[in-house]
């Protein structure tokens, strides 16, 4: 059996898939250049998919929970329509002064609100304010993905999505072993068994679940 993965694999995708704007390739430049851990960045073809989905489902108010760089934010933002909003939330001041950067220098930039601290924090503030959002993209630390969920799930409407990123974990979800692991694999046990959503667990880059709010 042909092994489904390789760098030459994944260039063949790439180059089989609609280009984005330049913009994208100088932000992932930057990030492979600047910061630590830049493969925490989606890939490009992950963000051309994340741009897809907002735009096939119609979203104008999008919620992301993990920031880093910016990729998949000015990708998803790239996508909504004018008026559209997206709202994303991270921890990190170093990396995302990058994001903003790169943001700015973009089309999109003026669709972009960032929310510094704690997640789970901001998510629940905008539950309590009666936010609603068409589609949340989970991508942050990985031991609060079911909180995260839970929190998206009182923010989306019936029929909204949800994605969960890096639900594969390399693989390791079929052998746990570190906290990371087991995180994961609760969480993808999590969304199977929530009678809230329909989901399909994608294995595109390193593992995407998709879901859509059904009650």
């Amino acid at each position: 059996m042909p092994v489904l993965s390789s760098d030459a694999l994944d260039e063949f995708i790439f180059a089989h898939t609609s280009p984005q704007d330049p913009c994208f390739d100088a932000l992932r430049e930057d990030t492979y250049a600047s910061l630590d851990m830049p493969q925490m960045q989606v890939g490009r073809v992950e963000g051309r998919l994340l741009e897809f989905l907002v735009k096939i489902s119609g979203a104008r108010r999008v919620l992301e929970v993990g920031t880093f760089s910016g990729y998949s934010a000015m990708s998803m933002a790239s996508a909504l329509p004018e008026g559209g909003e997206l709202i994303t939330c991270d921890v990190d001041p170093q990396a995302t002064a990058m994001a903003r950067r790169h943001w700015d220098q973009s089309p999109w930039g003026d669709r972009i609100e960032l929310r510094l601290g704690d997640a789970r924090e901001t998510l629940a503030q905008l539950v309590d304010a009666g936010e609603r959002f068409d589609l949340v993209f989970i991508d942050a630390d990985k031991g609060s993905y079911v909180r995260y969920f839970e929190l998206a799930l009182e923010l989306i409407e019936i029929g909204g999505l949800i994605l969960a990123d890096n639900t594969l974990w390399s693989g390791r979800v079929l052998e746990p072993e570190s906290d990371n692991d087991h995180a994961l694999v609760r969480f993808n046990a999590f969304v199977r068994d929530n009678p809230r959503v329909e989901q399909v667990l994608l294995s595109v880059r390193d593992g995407i679940m998709l879901c859509r709010k059904i009650s």
